[in-house]
């Protein structure tokens, strides 16, 4: 079921549009460069929006300048304040693309709705949406408490954690609702209910898309770091992108220290890609390596292929229509190496330890050439280099944002 379409500065969302890539800043917001920088490099690495944290005086006088020094549409994250930052800052709030508010702690007791009501207003008064964005770590506590006492006391109780699903979707949906009633049309609404666990986010969202027609942002919060990460927020992502649940993603990795935060970015548009909803960047299909591949250099091309591929494609993006679709692969023996690299549009098959040191190239499905020699990598680098030139047509677009949905 379509949703309703949400435009977020020049990124319209929802509606018939694929799921959009978004991340989040881990700077200083009031560091300006720092957070200039970061921001940048996000959405060179493919994040569509970008999200920063506005937690303080500081963070709202930033935001004007950081918006003017990037080409991405800025989401403000406010929580417990930021009723009082977008109304002490109109600058501030009238820059940012985005507002995103946390019911579970925009005020509490007699306080939480006039301050909905107050960035409800400030959102119309300069035409912005709002992701009213709920947190399992964050959630109402009222809905919560009054939701496990009905249950308590039933005659057959349901699960602590099917009850708090339940509190956040029914917080995202009567958020949403006051929101309505205070002004706020529809399509300026996106929901999220992010949980820790693949299985509960899940099932939140599933139960959530049947209740409403609101556009959904979907995560998986706190995924973790590393591969745990990566495979949790697969794991809980793929179902319902499949499902056609989710206008717009955010893969939350804990990076290493030495690891950029790009790297998020690079894992949401992995996981569209693998599941053929978005193409992103040329796939390269490589084998696992056996007994017959003892010799590391298969493992090496392979690298050095991503890499060049990855390197390249800002540039080709801007040059080639199309360019996002190529299909490589890099084989490591004989077995399934030939087979393999006839089904990709450019395909290279190693020789296996021990075998003749002649490496075919296949183009189109068809042998084209054999590699022999120390230059194999350089010299397939130039086949595909010379492949793009010669496929793909010449065109005009955005490095940084997506052409098919600017409107």
């Amino acid at each position: 079921m379509a949703r309703n379409s949400v435009k977020i500065g020049n990124i319209t969302i929802g509606g018939d549009n694929p799921p959009v890539v978004q991340s989040m800043t881990n700077t200083d917001t009031a560091d300006i460069s720092k957070t200039v920088e970061q921001v940048n490099q996000l959405a060179q690495a493919g994040s569509e929006i970008v999200r920063i944290t506005v937690n303080n005086e500081a963070a709202a006088e930033a935001v004007p300048e950081i918006v003017a020094q990037t080409n991405v549409p800025i989401v403000g994250d406010f929580h417990y304040n930021g009723h009082t930052l977008l109304g002490k800052y109109p600058k501030m709030a009238e820059s940012l693309a985005k507002y995103r508010i946390n019911p579970g702690n925009v005020g509490f007791g007699e306080k939480h709705d006039p301050q909905f009501k107050q960035m409800v207003e400030i959102a119309i008064e300069y035409d912005k949406p709002v992701r009213i964005g709920v947190n399992w770590g964050s959630l109402d506590q009222q809905i919560a408490t009054k939701l496990m006492d009905e249950n308590a006391k039933t005659v057959n109780p349901k699960p602590a954690n099917e009850i708090l699903r339940e509190a956040m979707i029914i917080s995202a949906l009567t958020s949403a609702e006051k929101a309505q009633e205070i002004g706020l049309s529809a399509n300026k609404i996106i929901i999220s209910c992010k949980t820790s666990r693949a299985a509960d986010l899940i099932a939140v969202y599933r139960d959530l898309a049947k209740r409403g027609d609101y556009a959904l942002h979907l995560g998986l919060t706190e995924a973790g770091m590393g591969v745990k990460g990566i495979a949790a927020s697969a794991a809980a992502l793929a179902p319902l992108l499949l499902e056609g649940i989710g206008d717009t993603i955010r893969v939350s990795l804990t990076p290493h220290p030495d690891e950029p935060r790009t790297k998020e970015v690079e894992v949401a548009q992995e996981i569209l890609q693998s599941l053929g909803i978005r193409s992103f960047n040329p796939q390269v299909s490589a084998c696992p390596g056996c007994g017959r591949t003892t010799s590391t250099y298969f493992q090496e091309l392979a690298d050095d292929i991503h890499k060049f591929l990855r390197m390249r494609m800002p540039e080709w993006r801007k040059t080639y229509n199309g360019v996002e679709n190529l299909n490589v692969a890099v084989m490591g023996c004989i077995v399934n190496g030939p087979g393999e690299s006839k089904h990709a549009d450019i395909g290279i098959s190693l020789p296996g330890t021990g075998e003749n040191p002649a490496a075919p190239v296949f183009i189109d499905g068809k042998k084209a050439m054999t590699l022999r020699g120390e230059h194999i990598t350089s010299e397939f680098q130039q086949i595909v280099e010379s492949y793009i030139e010669e496929k793909y047509t010449q065109c005009r677009a955005n490095p940084t944002i997506n052409k098919q949905f600017l409107t």
